[in-house]
């Protein structure tokens, strides 16, 4: 079984809930989920150091959106450098021209997506992570971003498959309706043991209550066994505007 992870660690922050004060919380939680892989979403290269420097045991493949190296926000994927050896790796932007850093469609921002197959030292099997953040204001941007994934995930020819991210849309969107449309599915709604927490709170949870990240797999060849939100607070306050989430599968 593979614990599988979707984390918006968000980019800045202000007064006390700034990025640098928020690091220890975020490694705390990371390393009480302990996933096999996860994807960050909002990790500029700073926040990329730390988690490098106080997470030894993972490494990560990605780049910065703005130029495909350094700048700008990472959608990287991060996995147990002792556990998997990774191949086929890439990236591909959420536009018409996929192959360089660029903004597509109605996009507000430019988008990329990560991916990398991971395969088991031990035992032999493997998986395809994606992981991504779609845009927060273009609808026609984050269908076609959907579908550049379903894409993509179909092109390593029925491989297990998991897909992370912050998709900004809700289960009733047409994304997420074209995300489930094919063989990935919502491990929210497969998984037996299943979380209905919200994701998305903005520091207020009181009043905001947004399920918008998400785990997808290929139900073809991955089974969840549970999904989880993490919602709590570490030392007293908020690692995030955003809820962890995670599921552990079965390949």
């Amino acid at each position: 079984m593979y614990r599988i992870l979707s984390f918006n660690l968000l980019c800045a922050g202000t007064g006390s809930r700034t990025w640098r004060k928020r690091v220890p919380k975020v490694i705390k939680i990371i390393k009480e989920a302990n996933p096999d892989s996860f994807g960050v979403q909002e990790a500029h290269w700073e926040w990329m150091k730390k988690l490098s420097r106080f997470l030894p045991e993972y490494d990560y493949v990605g780049v910065g959106r703005d130029d495909g190296k350094k700048k700008g926000e990472f959608s990287a994927v991060f996995y147990k450098k002792d556990k998997f050896t990774a191949s086929d790796n890439g990236n591909f932007w959420i536009s018409e021209t996929p192959e360089k850093p660029s903004k597509g469609w109605d996009s507000a921002c430019i988008r990329v997506a990560t991916y990398v197959k991971l395969t088991d030292k031990g035992n032999g099997k493997s998986y395809i992570h994606f992981n991504t953040h779609l845009d927060h204001v273009g609808r026609t941007a984050q269908i076609n971003g959907a579908k550049m994934i379903q894409e993509k995930a179909a092109s390593f020819g029925g491989a297990p498959v998991v897909c992370t991210g912050d998709f900004n849309v809700f289960q009733d969107s047409d994304c997420y309706n074209t995300m489930v449309s094919g063989n990935m599915k919502d491990a929210r709604k497969l998984a037996p043991d299943s979380d209905e927490c919200y994701t998305f709170h903005g520091f207020r949870p009181n009043e905001i209550q947004e399920r918008i990240d998400f785990v997808f797999v290929d139900e073809a060849t991955v089974k969840p066994i549970n999904f989880k939100v993490i919602n709590k607070k570490v030392d007293g306050d908020f690692y995030s505007d955003h809820n962890a989430v995670y599921a552990d599968v079965e390949i």
